[in-house]
């Protein structure tokens, strides 16, 4: 077990990487030049299936990092 843990972490960071470039990025700095839009998006589709996967990913990375601390 002690083998497989730093190899699951090292996936699991790599698909949090991943997961976070995917993200679409704010338009709050665009409103600032004009461009319209708002503080406020609701995410929907996929933008909401890639922001639960992150979440997942991160909780998952921080339980491995303390189960690989105890073990």
């Amino acid at each position: 077990m002690q083998q497989y843990l730093p190899l699951a972490q090292i996936i699991v960071s790599v698909l949090l990487v991943v997961l976070i470039l995917l993200q679409q990025r704010g338009t709050a700095l665009g409103s600032a030049f004009g461009q319209g839009g708002g503080f406020y998006a609701t995410r929907r589709g996929i933008q909401k299936k890639i922001l639960w996967l992150t979440i997942v990913c991160g909780v998952l990375f921080i339980l491995l990092a303390i189960l690989n601390l105890i073990f």
